[in-house]
């Protein structure tokens, strides 16, 4: 017998206080949620059994088409936003260029501020009075919807983007070799060997935007409060209507569940349909 030190896999225990954190903080919340839903409760008496009300209230809601709606187009927005700005910056942080550390620490700043002040910082810098456009772009439907998306953006796009850079590093230089060899100019070599390597690293980006993009809430609560009107009301933001401001926590309990189940099942779908499950190689391109 070889007597090479062996090492083993670490031991169930080291897990427990992770699935213990995750238990309570994550699945325990949602099986409430998910119980509520089948209740009426104002948040003070007791909660009183309703059978499926809320979830055909949910299905007969005119608001809750138009607020699904306006949540898949910033869904979409926002993955066509972040993916295409934080690939390319990830694949040139990942390259030798000179100060390639630095301007990437300063990159990520904005990751490292709360959702709350992003959205304050931009609130004041759009107010048509003080800030820096002098113009009401918060009053009109298409420049709210936008500075939501953008705000969004500016903020996690820098953690997409040391997502990219890492994928990146990761595709074998040889490639690229190759390709210089064989005449491959710089746009060339980022269509046909980066992206192609980079296919597993952009769905589980996209995964994330997703799944971020459905439960976006503060920066619409600051921005523009579900307006002008009802034009930037996403789900969450209707949750927080039925919840906090008509005190219908079943019905809010039902948008809750709603949207985790919807959001298990569109990545689910993206692992599913994009053949990422099938990976095994801890290296792109391997």
């Amino acid at each position: 017998m070889s007597t090479r030190t062996r090492v083993g896999r670490p031991h169930a225990v080291w897990a427990l206080p992770g699935v213990l954190f995750f238990a309570f903080f994550a699945v325990v919340p949602m099986a409430l949620a998910f119980y509520l839903s089948f209740t009426t409760w104002d948040g003070l008496s007791d909660p009183q059994p309703v059978g499926l009300a809320n979830w055909q209230k949910l299905l007969d809601d005119p608001r809750m088409t138009q607020s699904l709606w306006l949540t898949i187009l910033l869904t979409a927005a926002s993955w066509a936003f972040q993916t295409v700005v934080a690939l390319l910056l990830g694949v040139w942080a990942a390259g030798p260029q000179r100060n390639r550390a630095v301007l990437s620490a300063i990159f990520f700043v904005p990751l490292l501020l709360s959702s709350t002040a992003v959205a304050l910082l931009f609130y004041a810098l759009l107010d048509p009075n003080f800030g820096i456009i002098q113009k009401d772009t918060l009053g009109s439907s298409s420049g709210a919807f936008l500075a939501i998306v953008f705000v969004g953006g500016w903020q996690f796009i820098p953690f997409h983007t040391l997502i990219y850079q890492g994928g990146a590093r990761q595709i074998p230089q040889v490639l690229y070799q190759a390709a210089a060899i064989d005449g491959a100019g710089r746009y060339r070599q980022f269509f046909s060997i980066t992206l192609p390597q980079l296919r597993n690293t952009v769905i589980t980006s996209t995964v994330l935007i997703v799944v971020g993009s459905l439960t976006y809430f503060e920066t619409v609560l600051i921005l523009t409060k579900g307006g002008p009107g009802t034009d930037t009301a996403i789900l969450p933001y209707l949750m927080y209507e039925a919840g906090f401001k008509s005190y219908d926590f079943g019905y809010a309990s039902a948008i809750a569940s709603f949207l985790v189940l919807a959001a298990t099942g569109l990545s689910l779908l993206l692992v599913r349909l994009s053949g990422f499950g099938a990976m095994r190689s801890t290296r792109e391109g391997i």
